[in-house]
């Protein structure tokens, strides 16, 4: 009998998984495959803080897959050559995947699927990753969406999440295993170890997505509509890594939270809250299939002519933390530490770069791929492209996040602060959200710039934008 290969990428789990139900129902002997070609990627080749969750959370698959039966193999090399030697030495008539939207690996995979087609072999990739696929929603005009609340409109209309499917306990093993790399080979971890952050903060896997899962639903996701701003408090998901290497379904947490809140009033109205944010997760992947040249280019042509600052001084300060403004500088302590940053976080720092400092979005959007154990090639040009005004619903150039009311609006018991800025944490009232104000010596950054006058300049040079346009 010949043998399936279940590729598998950002789908690292057993349940809800197409590719892997595909091949189950077919019926053949399954060799799942795990593939490390970051240069397939390039130029958005996973960044540190993503090869140590990708570390971890094949570690754990390998595991799922054992206690079924199964086997994980791992290769590296070239995508097309690897799967030709499999097809040779294991008899294989398929190959199955979930399909990925980031310019570069869809060019990969339409290649692939070519090559396999002219091989005779039987190619079909899934939809594992989304509620619903860039191209099956539009405009009247048959355009991409570029405003989200339409979107959603009619993408919710069109989910369909009740289809629920767990693996079966025993998977069909092939008579003969092919030879599997070590997954050590990868080097996927540091060689200096600066994850003890990251391993306090975070259990990749499935079963660390389901226990984040259980835990916002059974104790969160009432409050979350209140609390989601609040990065002192513990109120949002935090499943987006999951949710990204795919060690959980989208439709699972999906259907699981719209169920919690049921029709119960105040929890209904949160539930919903919640999923919109599943919403613009969905609204990032449509943007990035419709407008690829995003990823390093303005949707709004007219922001290339904007007069950026090139300085690497002034990146290098608010890439570790010391700009001065405690809110900023917890933020891009915390994104350090543990790979993951609050959300309302991420747009006051990203409003700091882009606008108190007018360094380019991109140079933001560079430091979070490398440092975020999320870092999602979609997720991450639309929030930089929102905080910077050039985007697709973009934020108003001329809103510009006041670092110092945003502290103590959103932190007002300095609690966020003082956990990541523990030098400025006997302060107490407004000296903590604006240091500069105290008469004694801090072992704390002065403001890097005056924010009055940085949006003076900000706003001046939007101005000169919108007389070119």
């Amino acid at each position: 009998m010949s043998n399936t290969v279940v590729w598998l990428r950002r789908d690292l789990r057993v349940d809800e998984q197409p590719a892997l139900r595909a091949a189950i129902e077919l019926g053949n002997p399954i060799i799942p495959l795990f593939i490390w070609a970051p240069d397939e990627e390039a130029p958005w080749q996973p960044g540190a803080a993503s090869r140590w969750w990708l570390h971890h959370s094949l570690n754990r698959l390998a595991k799922d897959l054992d206690a079924r039966g199964s086997r994980l193999i791992l290769r590296q090399g070239t995508t097309q050559e690897i799967l030709d030697q499999l097809i040779d030495d294991c008899d294989v008539s398929a190959v199955f995947w979930n399909r990925r939207y980031e310019p570069a690996v869809i060019k990969r995979d339409e290649a692939v699927k070519s090559h396999l087609k002219n091989r005779k072999i039987h190619a079909q990739s899934f939809n594992g990753a989304l509620l619903i696929e860039p191209w099956e929603v539009s405009t009247k005009q048959d355009k991409p969406y570029q405003v989200f609340t339409p979107f959603w409109k009619t993408a919710k209309s069109k989910i369909e999440v009740s289809d629920a499917w767990q693996s079966p306990p025993l998977i069909s093993a092939p008579s003969e295993w092919p030879v599997s790399e070590e997954l050590a080979d990868f080097k996927l971890l540091p060689k200096i170890s600066w994850d003890a952050g990251l391993a306090e903060t975070w259990t990749p896997g499935t079963a660390g997505a389901r226990v984040e899962l259980d835990d916002f639903l059974d104790s969160r996701i009432s409050g979350y509509q209140e609390d989601r701003n609040r990065p002192d408090k513990r109120g949002s998901s935090r499943l987006s890594p999951h949710l990204h290497f795919g060690e959980i379904s989208i439709r699972e947490v999906y259907r699981r939270a719209d169920e919690r809140a049921g029709q119960n009033g105040v929890l209904r109205k949160s539930g919903d809250v919640y999923l919109s944010e599943l919403g613009w997760r969905e609204f990032a992947h449509h943007l990035l299939y419709h407008f690829p040249r995003t990823v390093d280019e303005p949707l709004r042509e007219r922001f290339a002519e904007f007069p950026w600052e090139e300085d690497e001084e002034a990146l290098q300060k608010w890439q570790r933390g010391q700009t001065g403004y405690p809110i900023v500088d917890a933020g891009m302590r915390e994104l350090w530490q543990t790979g993951w940053m609050h959300n309302r976080v991420r747009m006051i720092v990203a409003s700091f770069l882009c606008k108190d400092l007018r360094i380019r979005w991109q140079e933001g959007a560079a430091w979070f791929w490398d440092t975020l154990v999320d870092a999602d090639l979609a997720s991450n040009t639309l929030g930089w492209q929102w905080t910077a005004g050039c985007g697709a619903d973009a934020a108003p150039y001329f809103r510009v996040f006041n670092p110092t009311s945003q502290g103590a609006k959103f932190d007002p018991n300095g609690d966020y602060i003082r956990k990541y800025c523990p030098e400025i944490s006997g302060l107490t009232g407004k000296s903590l959200f604006e240091p500069a104000i105290v008469d004694h010596e801090l072992d704390y950054p002065d403001p890097m710039v005056d924010h009055a006058e940085a949006r003076e300049i900000a706003l001046s040079a939007y101005e000169t934008v919108k007389a070119s346009s």
